[in-house]
């Protein structure tokens, strides 16, 4: 009793204490994401990288170029350009040059993000540069 009669000098500041304790731990959970949250999300991103599978980013410039140039890409060339992206880190390239039908993308792999694109018309002179790699699909 000694003990407690040191630390306050009545029972009102005692409650205090504890129920400010109490409300300040309950608005801290309520601000966080929960444990099956983050377990959820942990397992799913470890079963995409298990897979092969990293969704495949666009820099803003890169979206900006496609926007500019009017290129819109289909389910299906979306697919075959992660599939280049996804050669291109078996080979362990880093810049690469990936070619989908008649559309060029510039890629940092490691990243998996798309830094610029173009169309056909754009690679008229069919020089590339700051790349290790090129895939085409």
């Amino acid at each position: 009793m000694k003990g407690i009669e040191k630390q306050f000098t009545s029972i009102q500041q005692m409650t205090d204490q504890y129920l400010t304790q109490k409300n300040d731990v309950a608005a801290d959970a309520g601000s966080q994401v929960s444990f099956e949250e983050v377990l959820r999300k942990t397992s799913r991103q470890t079963q995409e990288e298990a897979a092969g599978i990293s969704p495949l980013k666009f820099s803003k410039h890169a979206c900006m170029r496609l926007e500019n140039r009017n290129i819109s890409l289909s389910r299906e060339q979306n697919e075959r350009l992660e599939s280049g992206v996804r050669k291109a880190g078996e080979k362990g390239i880093h810049d690469s040059l990936v070619i989908v039908d008649s559309l060029a993308f510039i890629v940092n792999i490691p990243n998996k993000t798309v830094v610029t694109a173009m169309d056909k018309s754009e690679t008229d002179e069919n020089i590339f540069t700051n790349i290790d790699g090129a895939v085409i699909i």
